[in-house]
């Protein structure tokens, strides 16, 4: 058993970095995940397990070109930020895309667009699972509801980044940055060993020297390149889906929703069951890859499903593209920062599903 501690969700992404043996974190103040960069900068200088690099960048832009250059010296980096600043660094993901390099950032999403409120939102799936920047890729992305799934992705996602040389987001909410949970934290990896032929770590005898770079001139070169990144994410969609699941064996009807509105869903969930309703939850943990096998296979046995986010509708296009019109799949959100109650919730979906009413 780990060690545990009551922790807010920064504090805890930020302690299990530290354990989970990276190397640099290069990072940029904003509100609501401030708290990665503070706690990082008053613990490293006092543990004697970690040789962590701690620097605050003079912008985001910086950050994630700094983060580039540490992974492509075979590096495990790391980065934090909030939705505009996670923006600014698009330019760069899509430079480390390209180049294959693994590393992690999390975006603890706040409510836009623009400069918007600190307050937790979810408007930023198309964002991260779409690619964000320019170019055909993809990052994955890990979607945790609790403290506890915070500390935990920032392991695996170092873990699928190396294994697949591919930047993975952690996509977290303000809400659950903020909150305190109990966590049991991991023991402190002192032995990591990733073999990273790749790097640019010097000159060697028994090697030609490595070159990393996005950029190549030849269309049939970059086509080429493009050809391997999108096998590579066949392989991601194959071996990497993520997903939880709450009273499907009998259910009737579906809720699909993630992070922090699935917490909220699974109680509504608990309060259609009270009222004689046979409704489950599905949960995806991982939303690039996306679960859309299980909702697939769910969607031929429901009358109905209900894909809950706070915005505007994003995570539903992909829903509606695993049901494939084989069950109505409808839609709730709450936008600009505001959390949906389990009430509200379930209003909606009665006034849909059970009363017939048209939205």
């Amino acid at each position: 058993m780990g060690e545990l501690r009551l922790m807010k969700g920064n504090e805890a992404l930020a302690e299990a970095a530290i354990r989970a043996g990276c190397d640099a974190y290069f990072g940029y103040p904003i509100t609501p995940q401030s708290e990665v960069l503070e706690y990082l900068s008053r613990e490293i200088p006092n543990r004697k397990n970690t040789n962590m690099i701690i620097l605050q960048a003079e912008s985001e832009v910086a950050a994630i070109n700094m983060i580039y250059g540490a992974a492509g010296a075979g590096k495990r980096a790391m980065t934090t930020s909030s939705s505009p600043g996670i923006s600014l660094m698009q330019e760069g993901l899509s430079y480390i895309a390209c180049a294959e390099l693994p590393c992690l950032l999390a975006n603890i999403n706040r409510g836009g667009p623009g400069l918007g409120t600190i307050q937790p939102a979810q408007g930023d799936y198309f964002q991260s699972t779409k690619g964000g920047g320019h170019g055909d890729y993809h990052l994955i992305v890990l979607a945790p509801s609790s403290v506890q799934e915070t500390a935990d992705h920032v392991r695996l996602g170092f873990d699928l980044a190396d294994k697949y040389r591919n930047p993975v987001m952690i996509l977290s909410d303000g809400a659950i940055g903020q909150m305190m949970e109990k966590v049991e934290l991991p023991e402190q990896i002192t032995d990591l060993k990733v073999d990273k032929p790749w790097a640019t770590v010097g000159k060697h005898k028994n090697r030609e020297r490595n070159i990393i770079t996005s950029l190549h001139i030849n269309q049939y070169e970059m086509e080429a390149i493009n050809l391997r990144l999108q096998e590579k994410y066949k392989a991601i969609k194959k071996n990497e889906v993520r997903y939880q699941s709450f009273s499907i064996d009998d259910a009737e009807y579906l809720i699909v929703a993630y992070g922090l509105a699935a917490r909220i869903s699974q109680k509504v969930v608990e309060l259609l069951r009270e009222k004689g309703i046979k409704a489950g939850l599905i949960r995806p943990i991982t939303l690039f890859p996306f679960p859309t096998d299980i909702i697939r296979s769910l969607s031929s046995k429901v009358k109905g499903i209900l894909d809950v986010e706070m915005n505007a509708g994003q995570m539903v296009e992909d829903v509606r593209l695993s049901v494939e019109g084989r069950t109505r799949v409808e839609f709730y959100g709450r936008m600009g920062g505001v959390i949906p109650t389990p009430e509200e919730i379930l209003e909606y979906f009665e006034k849909i599903f059970l009363k017939g009413e048209s939205k």
